[in-house]
């Protein structure tokens, strides 16, 4: 079994040693339990919020909610979150409790707790387990602490946490707690977009990521609505073994684990409802989603509070999704310098993701992408000119030969693309020579 961190049993150890009983608890248990390394740790205790101050006295100690009993302590440069036992109130709001009043009892500490596998504790005489967290740990089951309704009225965000612990964890949702997933739903609408993007964002990038989304399409449509109409809507092509939303989230599966890859996956055919069309023989097109597709997906990234770079990175990929790769010297130079190295890369990724979740086996067109790859490798290992920076001459040059105002920037630009594709060499006597010839001289 993995070990907890011995800074963190130091922590216990100052408590109990005040008379206090203390536990760890939570996600860092459920962690050694299954033998993965806590990232980080909280702790429970009989002692209030003032004397938790004095038994950690010396050490370095921030009030992180000392109203609500938590402190953090940090022991040699671990902080761990200390919290007195406590039980809570209504919850009005359906995220914060209404009051909370602090006990003596570890149980009635742990029964407030959201999941069975999050509602264990440790100390040194050994793990408290009052609602069968091992045992659900070694089914890989997610269950909810007593009702599964009550907890999410509670707490509508634990919705989304459970399903995020079934995909972090590979589990499958208890058959009460998924089904009360999918009743109280609806209930997300009373949590902040920055505390959903947040909790989505983690969903998207754990390991079952694609199982659970494709059990739960309606816990997708709720964070992003314009999802829906994807959902189970046939293609009509003998090109896509899979309705949209399937499609989508096969191809999610795809690309590496990251929050701009995921959500670029997930959202990359977003536009395709509202451009369906069938012609004569039955065929389904979709012209100008991906245009369509980037205008929805700026709607709904905008929605989740997503920051700027970060939005406007996965809108480029949604629009650019369908760009035509061509294995030449003067398409990847091109677009290594129209997009950048990473975004180039990442576009790569996605459109062979979005080939491969056709369901139909290889994608013819893995060879001629990967070629292309491989010269975009080439580019950069010869330290091509890829960016303004790059190139050999300034606006200042471009000013002595005689431009001005916005032709400066046109002149630059034209010369960027010129070199960037390999029509002609980053030279300065080359590149004067072209400037003069734009001024017109």
């Amino acid at each position: 079994m993995t070990a907890f961190d011995p800074r963190a049993l130091a922590v216990l150890d100052r408590l109990e040693h005040a008379g206090h009983q203390a536990v760890l608890v939570g996600g860092c248990v459920r962690d050694v339990l299954l033998g993965v390394l806590p990232h980080d740790y909280d702790a429970a205790t009989s002692a209030p919020p003032e004397e938790i101050l004095a038994a950690c006295a010396g050490l370095r100690c921030v009030e992180t909610g000392i109203t609500h009993g938590t402190v953090t302590v940090l022991y040699e440069g671990l902080p761990v979150e200390v919290t007195t036992f406590r039980r809570e109130g209504a919850y009005s709001d359906h995220r914060h409790p209404d009051n909370v009043s602090f006990t003596s009892s570890l149980e009635e500490d742990l029964k407030r707790r959201d999941f069975t596998v999050n509602a264990m504790a440790w100390s040194r005489t050994g793990l408290v387990d009052l609602f069968g967290g091992q045992g659900d740990l070694a089914a890989g089951i997610i269950r909810c602490v007593g009702a599964p309704d009550q907890r999410f009225q509670e707490d509508a965000l634990r919705l989304l946490r459970g399903l995020r612990l079934a995909a972090q964890l590979d589990f499958s949702l208890h058959p009460d707690t998924a089904a009360a997933i999918r009743r109280c739903l609806p209930q997300l609408s009373l949590v902040a977009w920055e505390r959903i993007q947040a909790e989505f964002v983690r969903l998207l990038c754990s390991p079952a990521a694609g199982r659970v989304l494709l059990d739960f399409p309606q816990a997708a449509a709720q964070v992003i609505p314009e999802l829906s109409p994807c959902v189970g809507f046939d293609q009509h092509s003998r090109h896509h073994r899979y309705d949209i939303y399937t499609h989508s989230v096969k191809a999610l599966e795809l690309v590496p684990p990251t929050p701009v890859l995921r959500l670029a996956a997930l959202l990359h055919d977003v536009g395709k409802p509202l451009c369906f069309s069938l012609d004569e023989q039955g065929e389904g097109h979709f012209y100008n989603h991906p245009q369509v597709g980037a205008r929805l997906a700026e709607r709904a990234l905008a929605r989740l509070r997503t920051d700027t770079a970060t939005r406007e990175r996965i809108v480029l990929l949604v629009e650019r999704h369908h760009l035509s790769v061509e294995p030449t010297r003067r398409w990847v130079g091109r677009w290594l310098s129209r997009l950048g190295e990473e975004i180039f890369f990442q576009l790569m990724a996605l459109q062979r993701a979005d080939g491969l979740a056709c369901g139909h086996g290889a994608d013819q067109r893995e060879e001629e992408r990967q070629q292309t790859e491989n010269l975009a490798r080439q580019l950069l290992q010869e330290q091509c000119c890829l960016t303004l920076k790059d190139l050999v001459v300034d606006g200042r040059d471009a000013m002595a030969a005689g431009l001005k105002g916005p032709d400066i920037g046109r002149a630059l630009g034209e010369l960027l693309e010129g070199a960037a594709e390999g029509r002609f060499p980053n030279e300065r006597a080359v590149l004067l020579y072209l400037l003069e010839k734009m001024a017109g001289k």
